[in-house]
């Protein structure tokens, strides 16, 4: 179990993960410019436990991918994406004791040429 907090601490989310499998970052025009590293789990695994009330979603385009951040202090906590909105990918710089500056291998998810924008 992992706990997530946005900088001020008013939002906070316990993550049922015991091993990180993947990190990564997105190219979309928004993951661009959050530039956050994520990781990803199953809805079920990732339960808001303060702050709901506190949490603003931002969407865009085709409106299927949800955003959330934090009202009070700007912070991008997690996101449900369009590609798989059954998964939560959420900001690894608010779990507290890990140092994203040393994290290896950070892949790259190709948002810019994102799977569902082919067939437009």
């Amino acid at each position: 179990m992992k706990i997530l907090k946005c900088h001020c601490g008013d939002v906070q989310a316990e993550i049922n993960i015991d091993k990180f499998e993947k990190f990564f970052r997105c190219n979309c025009s928004i993951c661009k410019r959050k530039g956050s590293i994520m990781s990803i789990v199953k809805n079920e695994h990732f339960k808001i436990t303060k702050g709901i009330d506190k949490l603003k979603l931002y969407q865009f385009k085709t409106n299927t991918a949800k955003h959330f951040f934090c009202i009070n202090c700007g912070i991008y906590t997690h996101n449900n994406p369009r590609i798989n909105p059954k998964m939560t990918a959420f900001n690894v710089g608010c779990i507290d004791e890990i140092n994203t500056f040393e994290l290896k291998n950070v892949s790259i998810a190709d948002g810019n040429n994102h799977p569902l924008d082919k067939n437009k």
